[in-house]
Order: structure tokens, then C-alpha cells, then sequence
């Protein structure tokens, strides 16, 4: 069972609320100079910030924040996003895995960034019961 489909976007402007927030000021978060001259195609958002978007789709899906049980992934690729007003889309799928007697439902977790999977082995125990 596929379960809908979730779109975020992100801008430099959540970028810059984000490394307040978090503390994290790394330059390839915001330079663009920065991040070409160490490799990057360009800024990119802050890993966690991804896996706290991705995480808000998971946490839509369970319906309560406190139904989340377990959550995981590995980063794969970096969220590119552009100096412009439009930024980049990330979309989140998930498929059900299993669902276990003890209502707990396991998900197969997809997040991609302009056709590119940005993480792998995203996975998420929702429970589904009360």
C-alpha cells in the first residue's frame, strides 16, 4: 500500500530560519562560494532539516507526533537549492511495509529532490492503534 504523496518546499529564507534555529551556520548552508569551492554544486539545505521535513510527513500520516515510533535514514545526496524565490521541491512517498499485530505499522520511507533520492534506508515505525 502506497500512502499519498507529500511535497516541501524549501527557499534560502528556510535555510537562514533553519540555521537559527539550529545553531548551524556552516557556510555551505548559505554561500554559494563557499559550497562550490568545497566540492558542492551549490548551497544546500542542512541534513537535518530534510530529516525534520521528511519527518513531518511521516508524523501526518500517523495522524499525532506521539504515534511515531521510530524513525531513521541515511543521507545520500544533498538538497541543492537555488538563489531564487522558487528554492526546490522535496517530495516524500512511503509504502507500508508490514503492519504487525501489536499495531504498529512499518514504512518504507522515499524522499527525492528533483528526481535524485536524497536519503536511503528512510524508515519509520508509526503505531496504528491506541
Amino acid at each position: 500500500m502506497e500512502l499519498p504523496a507529500q511535497t516541501f518546499r524549501v527557499t534560502r529564507a528556510d535555510l537562514v530560519q533553519y540555521a537559527g534555529a539550529s545553531g548551524d551556520f556552516n557556510p555551505i548552508h548559505w554561500s554559494d562560494r563557499v559550497a562550490t569551492t568545497v566540492g558542492l554544486p551549490g548551497v544546500i539545505a542542512h541534513g537535518m532539516f530534510t530529516m525534520a521535513l521528511v519527518g513531518r510527513a511521516i508524523t501526518g500520516w500517523a495522524g499525532a507526533p506521539d504515534a511515531v515510533v521510530d524513525y531513521g535514514v541515511r543521507f545520500t545526496r544533498p538538497v541543492v537549492v537555488p538563489d531564487d524565490d522558487q528554492g526546490t521541491e522535496i517530495e516524500v512517498t512511503a509504502r507500508v511495509r508490514e503492519v504487525t499485530e501489536d499495531g504498529l505499522t512499518r514504512l518504507d520511507v522515499t524522499a527525492t529532490c528533483g528526481g535524485e533520492k536524497v536519503l536511503s534506508q528512510a524508515r519509520a515505525t508509526i503505531r496504528t492503534t491506541r
